[in-house]
């Protein structure tokens, strides 16, 4: 796949951009550059044969180690909210910030 002048120029057009002709002729060089590369690395996984490749896995993607879920402290709110200089519905309040 290649990209044609026309092409750049309707990608600008969407994109907002006001290109000169020399950012679009080098910005059409890159991207069929980077399209060039593409196809290369779609050419070179057709040829690789995947059976023969040894999967590559982590030691530690064999299990997890996971805790029990439980409880392991009490609810302290009213303890911690008690010093607070003012609480509403369980909520610490303040002076509002932004005007």
């Amino acid at each position: 796949m290649s990209l044609e002048r026309s092409d750049i120029k309707k990608l600008a057009r969407l994109a907002r951009l006001y290109l000169t002709e020399h950012e679009e002729e080098v910005i059409q060089d890159e991207l069929n550059h980077i399209f060039d590369l593409i196809q290369e690395m779609k050419s070179i996984d057709e040829m690789i044969d995947m059976q023969k490749v040894l999967s590559f896995n982590h030691q530690h993607a064999r299990f997890q180690l996971l805790r029990e879920d439980k409880v392991t402290e009490q609810n302290q709110r009213e303890l911690f909210q008690s010093v607070a200089p003012e609480v509403k519905d369980g909520f610490y309040t303040v002076p509002k910030v932004i005007e």
